[in-house]
């Protein structure tokens, strides 16, 4: 008897768990401009491949884009290639690029002013 009312005391004394957090923000940047990504500062330089297929055509391969960046990390700069959907280390975790806009079409091109890159740090791993 006695054990039970200890088991249920201790029960009320339970710690919650902390709250799930989710995936960092996105971040958006352009060719040639910095932004802070949750700790390194990113700036796209150049559009090195753009294989996507196009939204109004039908594929075999989804394709891929590939850019250079330049990665700010306090006092060392380094150039880097990323790659969609394939995350990088860099300092204590890894940096993705997870979108490219806009969509390829057949009927346009794309002016590397156009594009804007999603891009996520996710830290301590």
């Amino acid at each position: 008897m006695l054990a039970l009312l200890g088991a249920v005391a201790l029960a009320g004394c339970a710690v919650p768990p902390p709250p799930q957090q989710g995936p960092a923000p996105l971040i958006h940047a352009r060719i040639g401009r910095t932004v802070m990504v949750d700790g390194p500062k990113v700036t796209p330089l150049a559009v090195l491949e753009d294989s996507r297929c196009p939204m109004n055509a039908r594929c075999v391969w989804a394709g891929r884009v590939r850019i250079s960046a330049r990665i700010d990390l306090g006092a060392r700069s380094e150039t880097r290639e990323l790659t969609q959907g394939e995350p990088i280390r860099v300092a204590d975790g890894t940096l993705e690029l997870v979108e490219v806009q806009p969509d390829r079409r057949t009927d346009t091109t794309i002016a590397p002013r156009d594009y804007r890159f999603g891009l996520r740090f996710m830290g301590g791993v």
